[in-house]
This record gives C-alpha cells, structure tokens and sequence, in this order.
C-alpha cells in the first residue's frame, strides 16, 4: 500500500479490506504519504537520493530488505 495515511480512517478501512480480501498476498511494508516522496522528482531524484532518512525512503528500504542505517 503506498499513500497511506494512518490518520484518516479512509486510509485504515481500505487497509482493512485489502488484507482481509487478498491476506498474505499484501505486503505487510506499507509507504506512508510523505511531503519528501513527493518532492523528491522535482529536483530530479530518486527518494534514496533526495532525503534517505525521510520516512518514505525508510519505507522503501524496509521494502526492498535494507535499511539506510548501514
């Protein structure tokens, strides 16, 4: 799930549905709405690149099965 907001009960009711709907096949590392995943293509960089330590890039790392604290 990515553009989740954790905030809005929205964001938690399509969460719910989703895993109860398609289970184990949802991945469980979800990408939160982050101000600096949406900056990141205005300057012409990946999030890695732009703010490695912002929560979205944390997110996709956690994804990916790395962490930027290496």
């Amino acid at each position: 799930m990515t553009m989740f907001d954790d905030r809005t009960n929205l964001s938690r009711q399509v969460q719910d549905e989703l895993r109860q709907h398609l289970g184990n096949r949802v991945l469980k590392t979800v990408i939160p709405r982050n101000i600096r995943l949406g900056e990141a293509p205005s300057f012409g960089k990946s999030i890695i690149t732009y703010d490695i330590r912002s929560k979205g890039a944390e997110a996709y790392l956690s994804l990916a099965g790395r962490s930027s604290r290496n």
